[in-house]
């Protein structure tokens, strides 16, 4: 049966990318999001850019968040709006502003109405691990977030747990680790995604780390998010992506295989989380999880880079 889904954060990669999904399974899509760049949506919907109702709106403004689901009559949320790393490092007040107080504005505004809207999905993320943490992962979460951004998803976890418990509120929340594709053009790890862009272009580029971590194509996330705000019933589930694991050499071969002139280098340092993750709670509540094989979502990151320019 086709819902009405508001996508917070639509402006952003994976958001686009939700979005995507979202109308590619019949569904209607409002986004929510307070900015005005559209050339992640242009790059991701093409045409059916029109298909979806943007609201320009702040997630920590409860009042226009309410106003935004009656109004729109929607009838499932997924929750993406946040500030990434650099931002949350930049101004950790207006970080937590985003992403804390946001968050728990989003299930206030869930709870009240659970009998229309069932639950939440939600994005936390791989930074909620520390260097500190062993590799793989537990998939039960890390203790020790390195960044605020980190620990900021970490309490947005901790708030979805004493939402069900306390409120039965239902959800869903996804841990992505580096995300890659088009329209990933800002972040920590956004540099993959930039040096594909290069490469496209033909263009030199440098990635600004190092290390092994897991990759996950933006569209496949996309569609997990769309699955998940269906899934959101029962309990407060919260999982790693099972991304592609992968050392930068890995990264940067499959680049230049798909553009062999590429020119890309990268720098030695390891991203401040530990190199994998466990996984198997997601694809245990979605039914299974895409995963397209690193070196075809790569590929197919250059050739959309390619035909858009």
């Amino acid at each position: 049966m086709p819902e009405r889904v508001l996508v917070t954060g639509v402006r952003g990669c994976l958001g686009a990318w939700t979005a995507r999904a979202l109308l590619d399974g019949g569904h209607e899509v409002v986004g929510y999001d307070p900015g005005d760049a559209v050339h992640r949506l242009q790059l991701v919907l093409g045409a059916d850019l029109s298909r979806v109702d943007v609201v320009p709106g702040d997630v920590a403004d409860r009042g226009q968040l309410e106003r935004t689901l009656d109004e729109r009559e929607i009838t499932r949320v997924v929750h993406l709006a946040a500030l990434q790393v650099p931002f949350c490092r930049d101004d950790p007040a207006l970080g937590a502003r985003v992403n804390v107080l946001g968050t728990v504005n989003v299930f206030e505004a869930v709870k009240k109405r659970l009998d229309r809207i069932p639950g939440v999905a939600y994005a936390s993320s791989a930074a909620v691990y520390g260097p500190a943490d062993p590799s793989p992962a537990p998939e039960s979460g890390g203790l020790a977030p390195a960044t605020h951004y980190g620990v900021f998803k970490l309490a947005n976890e901790g708030n979805a747990r004493v939402y069900w418990q306390d409120e039965r509120v239902p959800s869903i929340g996804i841990r992505p680790y580096v995300v890659y594709g088009p329209g990933r053009d800002q972040g920590l790890t956004s540099g993959p995604t930039l040096a594909m862009a290069a490469a496209a272009r033909g263009e030199a580029a440098t990635i600004g780390y190092g290390g092994a971590a897991q990759y996950d194509y933006a569209p496949d996330v996309g569609r997990a998010f769309a699955r998940a705000c269906e899934a959101a019933r029962e309990g407060a589930v919260v999982g790693n992506y099972p991304g592609a694991a992968a050392a930068m050499a890995d990264v940067v071969a499959a680049i230049v295989a798909a553009v062999p002139d590429a020119r890309v280098d990268w720098d030695d340092g390891p991203l401040p989380f530990p190199a994998r993750l466990q996984a198997g709670v997601l694809e245990e509540a979605l039914g299974g999880v895409p995963r397209t094989p690193l070196a075809d979502g790569v590929a197919a990151t250059i050739e959309r880079f390619r035909t858009a320019a």
